[in-house]
């Protein structure tokens, strides 16, 4: 019997990482995937398009826009950098906004989707929690708005193992009595790569479907399921265990390649797995985890801290970007 391989393919939410992957294994670019890279002090910037239904199969991503900002140096805790996240990503956001078509007038609303009892899954109430939100303004006093806001909503609807109800459903209802032009869905994702675990952010104007970076199939926040236009945003702040092994194995090969001999031990040390395809290889990693049970979704230790300041540069880019008065070089002064 052939092994169904894409039973065992590494599980990623990141746009870039799926390119990244087929490329790889096409071994060429992918067709109907466009790409433009920026970078400036110490911040990558990657816009991809996914224009048309081959380049969709190919790398396994719904057709539409993905922007997504790489920072290793957020690893440090440097505020000044943490500053200049948020102002790129809300330079980002804005551009987003407007390649979508949504105006400056457009109502929005903010879904914080997670479980904020799990630090790992808290990225979205805490991005809610610093979030601008000025609806009740508009609906009390609109007349005493200065001019440079927008109408904006925000909720945390909880996860479905705590309330019993599908995030979704909790969204449809408040989008049946509140009318918003478009949703901004917060979630926290899944990397295959460990560097871009806690120093990724990632926007999508495909919607979300929440709890699929670890397996969970649910039903999605999306213009096809709510009716208004959904854009997601994510940071990877899990791995896979499985993932992690399947890297240091490759670590392994790659380093034994370097080697002043040439790589000439590799084989020995290596074996089979030097020969095999990641695909395959993974394949092997879970079939020796699984059964114990030991294929963990892991977090690194500091994401306490990590969760807090990654919440805090979203939320700060977010209201930069979203409401026109404030400045986007003291963002951080509108979140509590």
């Amino acid at each position: 019997m052939e092994l169904d391989l894409q039973l065992y393919s590494v599980r990623t939410d990141l746009a870039v990482e799926a390119k990244e992957m087929a490329e790889r294994h096409a071994n060429a670019p992918i067709p109907g995937v466009n790409e433009e890279v920026e970078e400036a002090d110490g911040i990558k910037v990657t816009r991809l398009s996914v224009a048309d239904p081959a380049g969709s199969q190919a790398i396994g991503r719904a057709i539409g826009n993905y922007v997504t900002l790489e920072v290793p140096g957020l690893r440090g805790g440097d505020t000044g950098l943490q500053q200049k996240v948020s102002i790129v990503f809300a330079r980002e956001f804005e551009q987003f906004l407007d390649k979508i078509g949504i105006g400056r007038d457009s109502k929005v609303l903010i879904v914080g989707l997670g479980n904020w009892n799990v630090t790992p899954d808290s990225l979205g109430p805490l991005v809610v929690e610093n979030a601008l939100i000025t609806r009740q303004f508009y609906e009390l006093m609109p007349d005493q708005i200065s001019p440079g806001y927008r109408n904006v909503s925000a909720i945390a609807p909880g996860v479905l193992g705590l309330t019993g109800v599908e995030s979704s459903e909790v969204v449809q209802g408040i989008v049946d009595r509140t009318r918003p032009d478009v949703i901004i869905a917060i979630d926290a994702l899944a990397s295959r790569s460990l560097e871009r675990i806690n120093t990724t952010i990632q926007i999508a104007d495909i919607g979300i479907h929440p709890g699929s970076g670890i397996g969970n199939k649910r039903r999605g926040l999306t213009k096809e399921v709510l009716g208004v236009p959904c854009i997601a945003i994510g940071v990877p702040t899990v791995c896979y265990a499985s993932t992690i092994v399947n890297n240091v194995l490759e670590m392994m090969r790659t380093h034994f390649g370097q080697m002043a001999d040439g790589g000439a031990h590799t084989k020995e040390i290596m074996g089979l797995l030097d020969d095999i395809s990641e695909q395959e290889r993974l394949a092997l990693v879970k079939e020796v985890l699984e059964p114990l049970g030991h294929d963990l979704i892991v977090t690194p230790k500091e994401i306490d801290e990590f969760i807090e300041d990654i919440a805090n540069i979203v939320a700060s880019g977010l209201n930069a970007a979203l409401h026109e008065a404030v400045d986007p070089g003291n963002v951080g002064a509108y979140t509590h």
